[in-house]
């Protein structure tokens, strides 16, 4: 305060306080995901994720059997339970019992006959559904839904789902091997570090991949794409969403268990739905984070955009160009008559020639079926000669001679 009382006036006094960024891209990241509904988009996502199920598993584990006859039967054996395994970290105890398990253990039995089937393709297509109701809500994201053609759209859907398919059988194995059976493959000195070494990095290194997987699928469904480290921060947030829904999901049946009020047949179905819902909604999630991120902070366009861009625009500025041409030549007529060139000044003499030779060229053709007159004789004769009515050029009163 100064010494007369008065506070001080600063530049910024009167204007609106800006507020730091973390907030603003927390409250655009809400908006984002409430304008574009991310509920409905996440149980949609729940849903065809509970009917890709059955389809993924035949997939997964038909292949697999071949792969079991190159890697052995045991190492099939390892890969299921893995599998089951490392459901319980993700779903409750009831669903890997009455749901993941069973299913397991059915495809792989049967699924290596089956995988020969018009009905893998089926379960293919359907396998996809998942991927492609990911794929529409990233593209809605992202305000590029329809950018790329539906039939196609869901093709790629497809692509991609069979391409992770081959990603996890080749890495199934790994996952078989786990942290356990893993330090067997080095030399005995060396086991106890690698053990320790694997004890502590397995699941962080399996978390990582699972953040690199879902970066990539943030690029690659994106028609207009934007560079991979974008995908990033996304991943991270999904992975973080899951994993405190899945662990607040898990404390809340285990204790809704322990009290013994359950929902009796469906709980199992019903828990299930949840967790399915909390992988869409980490999913969609991230993707909308992703948006915001790009719509507050756009990113610079790569060396291969600004080439196709630059293309783009060359072949929009002949297209226009091409356009004008055609315009212009339906405004102007077929055959346009040119005016003649006006000619240079002539002298007075020539113009008057030139005049007395216009005025002499209808007399001559007037007179072409008599004689010519002569050129003694007046102007008055040569006009009125016919029949000898000549008019006299005697003063008036005198007898003509």
């Amino acid at each position: 305060m100064s010494q007369h009382g008065e506070e001080p006036t600063t530049a910024n006094q009167g204007q609106p306080r800006r507020r730091s960024a973390p907030w603003r891209l927390f409250t655009r990241t809400l908006s984002k995901a409430w304008d574009g509904n991310i509920f409905s988009e996440s149980a949609e996502a729940a849903f065809w994720q509970a009917l890709s199920l059955a389809p993924l598993m035949l997939g997964l584990l038909g292949l697999l059997g071949y792969v079991g006859d190159w890697f052995g039967r045991s190492v099939v054996q390892q890969a299921s339970g893995q599998i089951v395994k490392f459901s319980e970290t993700i779903f409750s105890g009831e669903v890997v019992e009455n749901i993941v398990g069973p299913t397991v253990e059915g495809m792989l039995n049967d699924g290596k006959g089956a995988i020969v089937s018009v009905g893998f393709l089926i379960a293919l297509w359907a396998g996809s559904s998942a991927m492609s109701s990911f794929v529409d809500a990233i593209t809605v994201a992202h305000a590029q839904y329809g950018v790329r053609n539906e039939v196609w759209q869901r093709i790629f859907a497809l692509l991609l789902y069979m391409a992770s398919l081959l990603l996890l059988i080749i890495g199934l194995p790994l996952i078989a091997i786990g942290p356990d059976l893993l330090p067997r493959f080095f030399p005995e000195p060396w086991r106890d570090v690698i053990a320790t070494w694997v004890s502590w990095l397995y699941y962080p290194v399996l978390g990582v991949l699972l953040v690199l997987a879902l970066a990539t699928l943030y690029k690659l469904a994106l028609p207009r794409k934007l560079p991979w480290h974008r995908g990033v921060p996304g991943a991270i947030l999904a992975m973080a969403i899951f994993l405190l829904t899945s662990a607040s999901l898990r404390f809340y049946l285990s204790g809704l268990s322990a009290t013994g009020y359950t929902y009796g047949a469906l709980a199992t179905p019903v828990a299930f739905l949840l967790f399915l819902f909390f992988i869409g909604l980490a999913i969609v999630g991230g993707a909308y984070f992703n948006s915001a991120i790009e719509e507050l902070w756009p990113a610079k366009p790569t060396r291969r955009q600004r080439r196709k861009w630059r293309r783009l625009e060359l072949e929009r500025v002949n297209m226009e160009l091409h356009t004008e041409d055609d315009k212009g030549r339906r405004g102007r007529p077929a055959s346009t008559p040119r005016k003649p060139r006006r000619p240079a000044k002539q002298p007075a003499a020539e113009e008057a020639s030139e005049d007395d030779r216009t005025a002499e060229e209808p007399a001559q053709e007037a007179g072409t079926s008599g004689p010519a007159p002569s050129d003694t004789e007046p102007p008055a004769s040569r006009d009125g000669q016919d029949g000898g009515r000549a008019q006299s050029l005697s003063p008036p009163g005198v007898k003509p001679s």
